[in-house]
């Protein structure tokens, strides 16, 4: 069974389309199955991957609105698959905003594919509205990539209202699995207080290592490249391979304990 992301943060330019284009990247890399799932309209995540959303005939928003299967809009892009958004995902968003819980539409749709991927990373849009709702309730797990000032620290709090929401109404099983910090200055003092703040006060797992500023980053999307495409070699590729490498492990290291929990359950039984 897959495991699915939500990477987002209301505010923009936090490299929420970067994060979730290198680690997809790195997993794929270490040989997982990997599909992204791009829910901004603006399409920084289609773009990214050398698509030009615009262009194509099915799209995520064909796909919320029930019009195809996730397998139809699927795309292979930079070895991963890829579901991408066309500039008229705005519209879809208000469409599925006057159905009947259209908070449940990317969950459902995703039910056939969870066993196809190990994992399905999702780039939220620079919002809380109705499709980040929508990666909210189909993820197991969020990350907030949070850049190290007050107003992301802000951000990240009103993420952090978002989940409790949809853990109450939608979701119990969503969890918070940590922020990644973005734009990282480590010889500045004020990052580092911002992710003091975000560890004590919000109760956020702070994901290491942190991603350094760098200008390949800004770069890499306007490139329509990845980041590690672009500049694999610098220090924030780097630090997106770390993180890919730990999330995958944790990922491993769960599914292990689960299967010889259901092992011991099972001797148990007899």
């Amino acid at each position: 069974m897959g495991t699915v992301v939500a990477v987002a943060n209301q505010k923009g330019g936090v490299a929420k389309t970067t994060t979730v284009a290198a680690l997809a990247a790195v997993l794929a890399e270490r040989g997982r199955k990997v599909a992204v799932i791009d829910l901004d309209p603006q399409g920084a995540l289609t773009w990214s991957l050398g698509v030009e959303g615009d262009g194509l005939a099915l799209s995520v928003g064909d796909v919320l609105l029930g019009r195809c299967e996730v397998s139809d809009a699927l795309l292979d892009a930079d070895g991963v698959q890829l579901v991408p958004a066309r500039s008229d995902l705005v519209n879809a968003e208000v469409e599925l905003a006057t159905s009947d819980r259209p908070e449940t539409a990317l969950r459902s749709a995703l039910t056939g594919m969870r066993d196809r991927f190990h994992w399905i990373l999702i780039d939220c849009p620079p919002s809380l509205g109705v499709l980040t709702q929508n990666a909210l309730v189909a993820a197991d797990e969020v990350i907030i990539p949070l850049q190290c000032e007050a107003l992301g620290l802000r951000s990240a709090e009103h993420v952090v209202a978002a989940v409790r929401d949809v853990q109450r109404c939608s979701n119990a099983d969503l969890r918070i699995r940590g922020v990644i910090p973005t734009m990282y200055d480590k010889r500045a003092y004020h990052p580092r207080e911002v992710l003091r703040r975000a560890r004590e006060e919000l109760g956020l797992p702070v994901l290491a290592p942190p991603v350094p500023r760098s200008v390949r980053v800004a770069e890499a999307p306007d490139l329509a490249m990845s980041l590690l495409v672009h500049a694999g070699a610098s220090k924030p590729a780097k630090a997106y391979r770390a993180l890919a490498k730990e999330l995958d492990r944790s990922r491993r290291r769960s599914s292990n304990q689960g299967t010889r929990s259901s092992k011991g359950n099972g001797r148990a039984k007899k």
